[in-house]
């Protein structure tokens, strides 16, 4: 069988990449053109040039600038939306709606309001759609390094997951996942956070606290605790670090060995062929790869799958199988839920018990109620004497 892949918000040229924008969908499209149980048919952007450039690319003849026009007319069984976060609850139930679509993947983070996240987890259930949610870290060699030897007892009994990013949304929320990941998806209880947003700091038109520090409860007793800071001046000194009754596991990126671990004395370092961020070529292929280019007609080497194409070919095949993705929507949506309890608990100034009772976004409505965004005027004041 062979799916028929749409793709809608095709962003704009792939070798820009800021704040605004990641092409993700070129990262998507190699990831379902690699595979030979996947066509590409169509794409949708409401930018007529940035849709016509990625069929270029793609060699596409099914270009549109209205992504429900191209629903009905393509009819296609998966669809991946790479738009801002700010639309994709919209955008996932206008596919999820479609007759012919058995599978959505959409980009992190889930959405900019609590309600929405719900919402998209709830309508693809109702229409028996697979939704997958792009957090392809769960992949990674050294998490799935981490979480066997936390399997095995290698650090005892789980106490406390520590982590550290820039933000708790938009680069955080691959964190708040890889926690749900290490804990088996055990409810959260409570959250207990504080925020600071000095200015408008604003990802992929969505708007991120600038520091923040939150501590968390699963039911199973574990504990979770992170940083964020804008500049990465964060009280956590790994990106996610694993603690036990006996040991301690750190993940780190691509600064040196990526997983280490400690159970009675120093550190032992563990290297991958992959850091979190992705695979990471050997010397061998490097090589070969030099040597090729320089050999007419000689085909390079392939390449290791990326994240992303890991991400696909997983979803794919969990839709073939019948099975739940690991990082399907029901699950994504649980370690989403405490980046909006952080940020409802600096609201609150006080600890939140979960389920989440908000449906909007508590950072933005605060912000717009000139209840943050003062610190830069405030440092200005001087001092009582």
């Amino acid at each position: 069988m062979t799916h028929r892949v749409a793709i809608i918000g095709t962003g704009p040229d792939p070798e820009t990449r800021d704040r605004d924008g990641y092409a993700m969908a070129y990262r998507h499209a190699a990831g379902y053109q690699r595979l030979d149980s996947c066509s590409l048919v169509a794409c949708a952007d409401i930018v007529p040039e940035n849709a016509r450039a990625f069929a270029d690319h793609h060699d596409l003849t099914e270009v549109y600038e209205d992504h429900e026009t191209m629903l009905e007319a393509v009819e296609p069984d998966i669809v991946s939306v790479c738009v801002p976060p700010a639309v994709h609850a919209d955008l996932v139930v206008d596919s999820a709606e479609t007759a012919s679509v058995d599978a959505v993947h959409c980009e992190k983070p889930m959405a900019t309001t609590w309600g929405d996240c719900q919402r998209m987890v709830s309508t693809c259930d109702a229409e028996d759609v697979q939704l997958t949610i792009d957090h392809q870290r769960r992949l990674a060699e050294p998490v799935q390094r981490a979480k066997k030897l936390l399997k095995d007892g290698e650090i005892g009994e789980l106490e406390r997951l520590e982590w550290s990013e820039v933000n708790l949304f938009d680069a955080g929320s691959h964190l708040f996942d890889l926690c749900d990941y290490f804990v088996d998806g055990a409810r959260a209880e409570w959250v207990l956070a504080g925020i600071d947003c000095s200015h408008e700091n604003r990802w992929f038109g969505a708007l991120n606290e600038t520091r923040a520090i939150a501590r968390w409860r699963y039911a199973d007793g574990t504990i979770g605790f992170a940083s964020t800071a804008e500049d990465g001046d964060t009280v956590v000194d790994a990106y996610l670090r694993i603690v036990g009754e006996d040991g301690v596991i750190e993940i780190h990126p691509d600064d040196g060995p990526p997983l280490r671990i400690r159970t009675d004395g120093g550190w032992n370092e563990i290297d991958t062929d992959e850091s979190v961020y992705g695979p990471k070529p050997g010397i061998v292929h490097l090589g070969l790869e030099k040597v090729t280019e320089r050999i007419p007609f000689v085909p390079s080497p392939s390449r290791p799958p990326n994240h992303y194409e890991q991400a696909i070919e997983h979803l794919v095949s969990s839709l073939d199988a019948g099975r739940e993705p690991v990082f399907s929507g029901r699950r994504a949506v649980r370690g989403t839920e405490l980046i909006f309890a952080s940020w409802e608990s600096a609201r609150q100034r006080g600890r939140v018990h979960l389920p989440l009772s908000v449906e909007g976004n508590p950072l933005e409505e605060m912000y717009e109620s000139g209840q943050l965004g003062g610190m830069d005027e405030w440092a200005e004041t001087p001092l009582a004497e």
